[in-house]
């Protein structure tokens, strides 16, 4: 049995799991998500902004206590999509290394894919679940679309985001036809050069995860409050994910707020992270029906988090 330390730092949030893994099993000790929005202003100015280091900042400070009242064997700390795109990230580097006595590692798109395909799949698939898989990860300033059976086949990280397409396009609340209208037509610009990459229209189960997919699934199923039971294997159909996401989508700021499983930290980004999820759900879904085949939509409260804690259970050179 190996005790791991896992960190996930994307645009929007920062997380940590830290579990005992035997026989690629987790068991959990202690899973923390807080809103940090370190990618905040980065898509215009290329630069981390100083407040939301502070707030990446004291987060690590509040994590670094529980990190070392468990004490990991390993701990590695990744960093996603804003901390590709910043050029003050020698700064971030080293108020990490200060605070949690690990390097972030700040990994390629594929890596990314890579990574949460191995948490998706692992917490997701079962006998009723058929494989080709296409596991979504829709963060703050990326999306990435992972096809593979036993291991990753394709891959691809495209630039769209919740965070990313608010900061973009929504300069209204609720957002206008038009701000709409100019986010899905950069959602489609990119599901287009993804799926020169990856056939998505192989796929039969799609995986949706990270935070923005699991909210909707919460607001789909109407749930009295945040419920990672309740949704993790959540099966929904193109429809409701469509409804779902549009009904999120009008609403304004205070009305998602006052949803009793929306994290306020992300209220301000759901409406962009909605439309996201439902315009690649729909484009997905024509090109497996044109294929003739069937999609399955699942919701997975497993994600990249557990692909980096399960990775650093495997022995050197282990892939898939």
């Amino acid at each position: 049995m190996t005790r791991v330390a896992a960190f996930d730092c994307g645009t929007n949030s920062l997380r940590l799991l830290v579990a005992d893994i035997a026989d690629s099993r987790i068991e959990e000790l202690a899973r923390e998500t807080s809103i940090v929005r370190l990618g905040q202003g980065v898509d215009a100015t290329g630069e981390f902004a100083p407040e939301a280091l502070e707030r990446t900042f004291a987060v690590c400070e509040e994590y670094a206590e529980i990190v070392d009242r468990l004490a990991p064997d390993s701990r590695r700390f990744v960093a996603t999509s804003a901390s590709r795109d910043a050029g003050n990230r020698d700064a971030f580097f080293a108020g990490v290394r200060e605070r949690l006595g690990v390097e972030a590692e700040v990994i390629t798109g594929r890596e990314e894919a890579e990574l949460s395909y191995l948490g998706a799949v692992s917490g997701a698939s079962d006998d009723t679940t058929e494989a080709p898989y296409l596991v979504m990860d829709l963060g703050g300033g990326s999306t990435e679309l992972v096809l593979g059976t036993d291991t990753v086949e394709q891959a691809f990280s495209m630039d769209i985001g919740s965070v990313r397409l608010t900061e973009r396009h929504i300069r209204t609340d609720p957002p206008t036809e038009s701000e709409i209208a100019a986010a899905v037509r950069d959602i489609d610009a990119a599901f287009d050069e993804a799926a020169g990459v990856v056939d998505v229209a192989r796929a039969r189960t799609l995986v949706g995860v990270a935070g923005t997919i699991t909210t909707i699934t919460a607001a789909a199923l109407d749930l009295p409050a945040y419920d990672r039971a309740a949704i993790h294997g959540a099966e929904l159909t193109a429809d409701t994910v469509a409804a779902t996401a549009r009904r999120l989508v009008e609403m304004t700021r205070d009305e998602r707020i006052a949803l009793p499983f929306m994290h306020p930290g992300r209220a301000d980004v759901m409406g962009a992270g909605a439309l996201i999820y439902a315009r690649l759900v729909e484009r997905i879904g024509e090109r497996v029906a044109q294929a003739g085949g069937s999609l399955r939509i699942l919701t997975s409260e497993t994600d990249i988090l557990d692909g980096i804690a399960l990775g650093q259970a495997r022995p050197a050179g282990a892939t898939g």
